[in-house]
This record gives C-alpha cells, structure tokens and sequence, in this order.
C-alpha cells in the first residue's frame, strides 16, 4: 500500500502559477521552459517570507540568504546573457565590481523588492535577447577565456545555476518559515 508523504510544515500547491515544462517540443522550447519554471520556482521560494526575514542567513555557516540570492541572480543573468551573450557592456553590472565583487550576497543594502524588482527587469531583458538569438549555434564571447560561447550552452549554464540556488533557497525558506515545495 503507497501512502502519501505526510508534511509537517506548509506546501506549495500544486496550482502554484509555474507552467509545467512541456514533454515535448525542439531544444530551445525546452531549454527556455525549463528556465522560466527555475526561475518562477525561485521566486516562489521567496513570496511571502516577512521582509525582515528576507536578509536573513538562516543556514549557518553559510552567509547565504534570499535576499542575497535574489541580487546575485540578477546579476548572474545580466552577466550571462546580456554581457557575455549580447556584448552589452554599457552599463554596470548588477550588484558587483571588481573592488567589492561578494557585494551580491555581503553588502544587502536596499530593499528585498528593489533586488525583486531589479532581478525581474533582467529576467525580462534575457528573454529578449534569447528570443531574438537566430539559433542555440549564436554565440557571445566569453570572457574568462575570449573564446567564443553558444547560446545553448550559457542556456544550460543558467539551468545549472538556478537549480543550485533553488535549492540553496529551499533550505532558506524551510529555516525561516518551515515552508517546502519544489
């Protein structure tokens, strides 16, 4: 007999606003839905939480907290996509420099919904530039080696990246509120 697992603490529901990622359809629908359901799961992670709470380091030793995860995304998807990828090096980078470059997750100076808020215009700037890559084959430069970076793979990466940081966000969230889902 199968029974279900019983939760002691609070769930996302299953009709949570994510789209699930299709079954099917070419690589670049997939790679795409399965980034945007990352990050809609990241930011489920971080609704409701009290704003104090937001800053908070609640895994110790870590000095990670949602508020410093949500800048450092930011940052990671201006990075990424509209430096590496569009060469877009006009403006300054979200929450880093060369003389403070741990500012994302150190300095969380700010409001949480100003980071939110910032986090989301990124998000939307992304998926413009890969909506308007011709293929997975465009590339950028990369700048840690000068060569030559595909879509698909700083696709992947991004997956990669929001995948470790949603779970850095659950233990989070489970310290702060007792709240789990995936």
């Amino acid at each position: 007999m199968t029974t279900e697992p019983q939760h002691l603490s609070p769930t996302w529901a299953d009709d949570d606003g994510r789209v699930t990622p299709p079954l099917v359809g070419d690589e670049r629908e997939l790679l795409t839905a399965y980034l945007d359901y990352h990050r809609e799961t990241f930011a489920l992670k971080c609704a409701g939480v009290p704003v104090e709470r937001l800053s908070e380091t609640a895994v110790p030793p870590s000095g990670l907290s949602l508020h410093g995860l949500v800048r450092h995304l930011a940052g990671v998807e201006q990075w990424w996509l509209e430096t590496q990828f569009a060469g877009n090096e006009d403006k300054p980078l979200h929450y880093y420099s060369d003389d403070d470059p741990d500012q994302d997750f150190e300095r969380l100076d700010g409001d949480f919904a100003e980071a939110l808020a910032v986090w989301r215009s990124q998000v939307e700037i992304s998926r413009r530039i890969v909506a308007e890559a011709p293929s997975l084959d465009a590339t950028g430069i990369h700048k840690g080696s000068g060569q030559p970076v595909s879509l698909r793979r700083i696709l992947l990466n991004m997956l990669a990246e929001y995948a470790r940081h949603n779970g850095h966000a659950d233990l989070l969230r489970e310290r702060i509120d007792g709240a789990t889902g995936y």
